[in-house]
């Protein structure tokens, strides 16, 4: 069965060494590059996984660009088919990071915005991203961002979903909001918010399936089946290992289906 990977990345050398990255490096063994990773090494790891498609995204914060919009595009240029554009965009120059995102998706062919709170330092609801959620309704492309605490180091509580995906959600009811990284601690408020809007989502990046939480399972199992989108987070997690064992969740088979790739497909309009 197909896939589509909603999380993931491409990494540059100065976004995978990163000094903040140093607990996930910790965690996953993962080591820095010594130079670019080739994109044939992503592909592959994709194609292990019978991924169809990668979302891969740019990574934008207060420091500069660790991944920008053009290195995305040539990514993709060299995927084969694999890999679609997620555009980042500058929190500190709004009007910039409009025009930015316009031009990501208009001539790049890009499919989403992604903008990670706890880079910035700033939640959700914070003005400096209000521009960006009119223009991603205007585009028609949802907007990604992340929940739940933060393995990196950096402060948590931009990640949670309650206050801030569920007023951004009341404050743009038009926008598409696909929440990355299942929220945990918070997994329980996520669901709410995903229940509660129309067009808030969940995406399980960061996990494997064997540290699903409970609630999240039996989410996905029932009423949140068009909800929950599968995500790796590669190169943190590779494809293959996010979802080595899918079938201990008892999925039946449209509910697989939807969770591999058809709300994904459906999402961002693929």
């Amino acid at each position: 069965m197909p896939v589509i990977d909603a999380w993931m990345q491409h990494p540059t050398p100065r976004h995978a060494n990163h000094e903040m990255f140093e607990s996930l490096r910790r965690w996953t063994g993962m080591e820095r590059l010594e130079k670019p990773l080739p994109v044939e090494v992503t592909v592959a790891a994709l194609e292990a996984a019978d991924v169809e498609v990668g979302l891969a995204s740019a990574w934008y914060g207060p420091q500069g660009t660790l991944v920008d919009n053009d290195e995305v595009a040539g990514f993709v240029e060299q995927a084969g088919g694999r890999l679609r554009g997620v555009a980042g965009a500058d929190l500190a120059r709004p009007m910039a990071a409009v025009r930015e995102l316009r031009r990501a998706v208009e001539e790049l062919g890009f499919v989403a915005l992604r903008v990670v709170p706890w880079l910035w330092g700033l939640a959700p609801t914070d003005r400096l991203y209000y521009p960006l959620y009119a223009a991603c309704v205007d585009l028609g492309v949802p907007f990604c961002t992340q929940v739940g605490h933060t393995g990196p180091l950096r402060p948590s509580e931009t990640g949670r979903p309650i206050p801030y995906i569920d007023q951004v959600a009341l404050d743009f009811p038009e926008l598409t909001i696909v929440c990355g990284h299942i929220g945990y601690p918070w997994t329980t408020e996520m669901i709410a918010v995903a229940d509660k809007h129309e067009n808030v989502f969940i995406d399980t990046s960061a996990y494997t399936v064997r540290r699903y939480p409970p609630e999240l399972v039996e989410y996905l199992r029932g009423r949140g089946r068009r909800k929950v989108l599968f995500g790796s987070n590669y190169p943190m997690i590779t494809p293959s290992r996010a979802l080595e064992h899918l079938d201990t969740l008892g999925l039946d088979e449209e509910t697989r289906e939807l969770f591999l790739h058809g709300n994904a497909r459906r999402v961002f309009a693929l």
